[in-house]
């Protein structure tokens, strides 16, 4: 009796060759394939993926801004004499280091009175001011949030004032003449 036996398990049975046996798993050429078309969609998704961050920041910094005009009606309220904030460090401060002060009014998280969030740059300025008494009081400002790399952070820049309306730059910078819809 002669029979043959392969040394591959799985593929053939070891009562002898049959034509008719189908391998187990997959071959080469198949994983290789589903490979490819898992790169091909990912590729795809990466456009997406930074696309939606970039959009995502610009919400943040709309919202920032939008904040800190909240918090410069707050400070303006509470410190009537100095008017308007003229710094990002005025509105923020923190709570455990004493009362409030116009210095460090406590009214903005750290995030956003260190200027950088969410790939965007806040500043406060120019600030107009009025001398009444011989005590300077801000009694204009202006808050802009540009990327902090144009195209992959944001794309676009923003700006408000004292007044609280928001205006957008699409070239990305302090030029702001499109209202925000």
């Amino acid at each position: 009796m002669n029979r043959k036996f392969l040394f591959c398990p799985g593929q053939r049975s070891a009562q002898g060759t049959h034509e008719n046996a189908k391998p187990n798993g997959f071959t080469l050429m198949e994983l290789l394939i589903v490979i490819a078309i898992i790169l091909i969609l990912m590729l795809m998704a990466i456009p997406t993926i930074g696309g939606l961050k970039k959009q995502a920041n610009e919400t943040s910094a709309i919202q920032s801004i939008r904040a800190i005009s909240q918090a410069q009606l707050q400070y303006e309220s509470t410190f009537p004499s100095n008017g308007y904030a003229c710094s990002l460090t005025a509105l923020g401060g923190d709570p455990k280091s004493g009362p409030p002060t116009p210095a460090a009014a406590q009214m903005l998280q750290g995030d956003l009175t260190s200027g950088i969030k969410s790939g965007y740059i806040f500043t406060i300025g120019p600030c107009t001011k009025v001398t009444l008494n011989n005590v300077d009081r801000n009694t204009g400002y202006q808050v802009t949030a540009v990327p902090q790399t144009i195209g992959q952070t944001g794309n676009r820049g923003f700006c408000s004032d004292q007044f609280g309306t928001i205006k957008a730059d699409p070239a990305g910078g302090t030029n702001c003449t499109q209202s925000l819809q």
